[in-house]
């Protein structure tokens, strides 16, 4: 992988990965534009105990332009976009609507390749592994950051989940706090391991997972599972079988396998619904141990974290989606209307060719 970083016109930072080590990258940012100003900032909300972004000026980020002026393609003659080159194996550069920055964190966006029509699904294995060392590199050096204490490495696909650009793409959030979810986690891993001595749960839940019935793929160093409390009418967690705490703990060989079982995943989702449906809409979300201090959750380390995946969807029947209604929204109880064990049956059933 060759890393080759830049400005934009504005002054945002981006960065291309590539394949191959001998390419140059030199294009210069045609576009007259001023510099970008973000008016966000981080509020907490004292009766939850959770923070709340406030970014007002993304009411006006470009929203569904047509595929030829997408901002995500390259740079084509006098068609600019926010990628100076005329091509692209993996980009990655700061949004220029964020929605967190300055003291606040940081946002990413990141595009899996300059073809406009493919999704991470359509990837070589090659390429899907460019995009993990890619998530890994902005792991790493944004985790420096001193505004930074949690890295979220995501991907949002389809109309449905609220995407905006239909380019094959992703997002980083670089948060300056703990995030809820994570929180939770890092409670209920503090507590099993007092009530157990030392039991680590991650490693009690793959456990679990593994003898059971919801395993979905399983490789020589990944598992891919319906969990058994799934929240989502199709929802899969991936997990490295050594626990590592985030993207740079995985060695070599969980690397190299991961493109392999991570497509074959992606490719399962695009048929549960049958062929001839549209793509399945999906969330694809990493799970990394914070960077910050864990003081709060007693006896827990960094180490006791596990890194792993969720992927879901919010379509549970053809036609039909999963809304977040008064349960779901008002207070965070989610019903499924499909049994885990179902789930994981119709997602072996449809393995790819």
């Amino acid at each position: 992988m060759k890393k080759t970083s830049t400005r934009l016109a504005d002054g945002r930072e981006l960065i291309y990965y590539d394949l191959r080590d001998d390419t140059v990258r030199d294009a210069v940012d045609r576009r007259p534009l001023d510099r970008t100003v973000t008016a966000s900032e981080v509020r907490r909300d004292v009766l939850l105990g959770d923070s709340v972004a406030i970014a007002s000026h993304r009411q006006g980020r470009t929203y569904h332009p047509p595929a030829d002026e997408c901002p995500l393609c390259p740079s084509q003659g006098e068609r600019l976009s926010e990628i100076p080159d005329s091509s692209y194996d993996a980009v990655v550069f700061e949004n220029r609507f964020p929605s967190l920055a300055g003291d606040s964190g940081r946002c990413e966006v990141v595009c899996f390749t300059s073809d406009h029509n493919a999704s991470f699904a359509d990837l070589t294995e090659e390429q899907a592994r460019l995009v993990l060392d890619a998530w890994t590199d902005r792991t790493s050096e944004l985790s420096h950051l001193p505004s930074v204490e949690q890295v979220f490495c995501f991907e949002n696909r389809g109309a449905e989940i609220g995407v905006t650009l239909g380019h094959p793409h992703g997002q980083i959030y670089a948060y300056p706090f703990t995030t809820p979810r994570t929180a939770l986690m890092l409670r209920s891993v503090a507590a099993h391991k007092e009530a157990t001595g030392g039991e680590n749960l991650f490693d009690a839940v793959l456990e679990r997972e593994l003898a059971d019935e919801r395993v979905v793929l399983e490789g020589e160093h990944w598992v891919a599972f319906v969990p058994y409390a799934a929240h989502w009418p199709y929802e899969v967690h991936l997990y490295p079988k050594r626990r590592v705490p985030d993207l740079l703990g995985l060695d070599e060989d969980a690397r190299s396998e991961f493109p392999k079982v991570y497509l074959e995943l992606l490719r399962r989702f695009d048929r549960i619904f049958g062929e001839g449906e549209p793509q399945t809409p999906y969330i694809a979300a990493w799970h990394q141990a914070p960077f910050g201090a864990l003081e709060e959750f007693e006896g827990v380390s960094r180490d006791d974290f596990a890194l792993h995946l969720e992927l879901f969807t919010i379509r549970r029947t053809p036609g039909k989606l999963k809304f977040l209604a008064g349960s779901e929204s008002g207070m965070n109880v989610f019903i499924n209307d499909i049994r885990p064990e179902a789930a994981a049956e119709r997602l072996r059933e449809v393995a790819s060719s």
